[in-house]
């Protein structure tokens, strides 16, 4: 039987560091308030640089940490709500500007748990057989969707990029991966699309910002990431001890915080870089992988979990061996 394993991984974030201190001068907060109730200190905010501009740095070092070309590419899945258009999609552009053969390329959408729909979807592709290296990556430039009049949420978005190239193996590195998704009929999170034509004539709208209810959000993400974590480990035979890490979708500290307590695990089991970089949606997850990996948190070997939740509402995790 194929199974998959990591062989590289990266991550890039904009150059431009924007402090709670910046955002004070923005809307009505400050950076006690920032800190208590989200973790986050610095958050990066592109300047000129598109999603599929930071898709490709990351890209760039993934396939140098996997020591393969993009020539030995033939599948591409990028997981991004922030495209550079609607359409081509990332995944499209990033496969030309990488300079990869005629390949499958094309982007998911599942909000900030994209990451994990797109190595579901990239593992089972290689499963299957037809494909034998993919790229997955995670990109956004959330800020080009945020309101900063919006105080409760311009202090939470960010933007940045996470990649992992995926190979074939004969033990099961990638043990099990999950998605779900219900429906948010109430729009706890979302952002609205381009309105209906009415006589052959586009009604007039405001630019659509990221809209989103926090508290009911947490309600949600604080009940689905333990959960997740716990089926995991349930489904694949393995105890918590056995863990090196857990690696969270990082958008809020007290969410994170909270499934520990309700878990019991220790908080430093828990990877956190939140603060530094804020959320990032889809490219929240492969960025504090690679992070993890850089600073020796992950070693060749270890046991992890990562999970992620997000607007749709979707959220999913994976059992991996790193």
């Amino acid at each position: 039987m194929i199974h998959t394993k990591i062989l590289g991984t990266g991550s890039y974030v904009p150059n431009n560091i924007v402090t709670n201190q910046d955002l004070e001068k923005l809307v009505d907060t400050n950076d006690e308030w920032i800190q208590s109730r989200t973790g986050i200190v610095n958050r990066r905010v592109t300047q000129g640089e598109n999603t599929s501009d930071l898709a490709y740095k990351a890209a760039v070092k993934a396939l140098e940490d996997a020591r393969i070309t993009a020539q030995d590419i033939d599948l591409i899945v990028v997981a991004t709500v922030t495209g550079d258009f609607p359409f081509p999609a990332v995944a499209q552009l990033l496969q030309g500007r990488l300079g990869c053969n005629i390949i499958t390329a094309f982007d998911v959408n599942a909000a900030c748990t994209g990451f994990i729909y797109a190595l579901n979807v990239a593992d089972k592709m290689i499963q299957s057989g037809a494909y034998h290296k993919a790229l997955v990556v995670g990109a956004e430039t959330l800020t080009k969707y945020t309101d900063f009049e919006d105080r409760n949420t311009c202090v939470l978005f960010a933007d940045a990029a996470g990649a992992m190239v995926l190979g074939t193996s004969d033990e099961p590195h990638i043990e099990k991966i999950l998605t779900y998704a219900k429906g948010d009929l109430e729009g706890l999170l979302s952002m609205e699309g381009y309105p209906l034509k009415v006589d052959f004539k586009t009604p007039d709208q405001k630019r659509p910002f990221i809209k989103m209810q926090g508290t009911e959000v947490f309600k949600f993400a604080t009940t689905v990431l333990p959960e997740v974590v716990e089926t995991l480990l349930k489904e694949t035979n393995h105890s918590v001890d056995e863990l090196s890490l857990i690696v969270a979708h990082q958008a809020n500290r007290r969410i994170i915080d909270k499934s520990a307590r309700v878990l019991k695990i220790p908080i430093e089991k828990m990877f956190m870089n939140i603060d530094q970089y804020g959320n990032t949606s889809a490219a929240s997850v492969p960025l504090a992988i690679d992070e993890a990996i850089r600073t020796k948190r992950l070693k060749r070997g270890d046991l992890f979990i990562t999970a992620a939740f997000g607007g749709g509402l979707t959220w999913g995790g994976a059992m991996i061996r790193y």
